[in-house]
């Protein structure tokens, strides 16, 4: 989460204190009802598929999402959560520090998903 969420500042540049809005509360946070909706049903994905319920896809539809972002909503926030899982089932060693996550997110907002490059080889 802190590399996507480092990542989201950098592509909001000016405007990133958004990602953390959000992330406070996503009721109370400067964006659209649409994009509100969109995240209530990423989170419950997130927590079980089955959580979502049919009023969050109608009250997704009501504020004007297709049924291609609704199924992305859910396609990306059920990638992430296998992702989540494996890095943690794998024990595997992520930074503590949120500064650590700066570099990181600007790579992957410039680059995507690519590892740093090592020159000392």
């Amino acid at each position: 989460m802190m590399s996507h969420a480092a990542a989201s500042r950098a592509l909001f540049g000016d405007e990133k204190q958004i990602v953390d809005d959000v992330l406070k509360d996503v009721n109370e946070a400067d964006i659209s009802e649409k994009m509100k909706a969109l995240l209530n049903i990423a989170g419950k994905v997130q927590v079980l598929g089955k959580e979502v319920k049919p009023e969050d896809i109608h009250a997704a539809r009501k504020e004007g999402a297709t049924d291609k972002e609704i199924h992305d909503a859910v396609l990306i926030a059920a990638a992430f959560s296998m992702f989540n899982r494996y890095v943690d089932g794998l024990a595997s060693f992520t930074p503590t520090d949120e500064k650590e996550y700066e570099e990181m997110g600007k790579r992957m907002a410039e680059k995507g998903y690519v590892a740093p490059v090592n020159k000392e080889k």
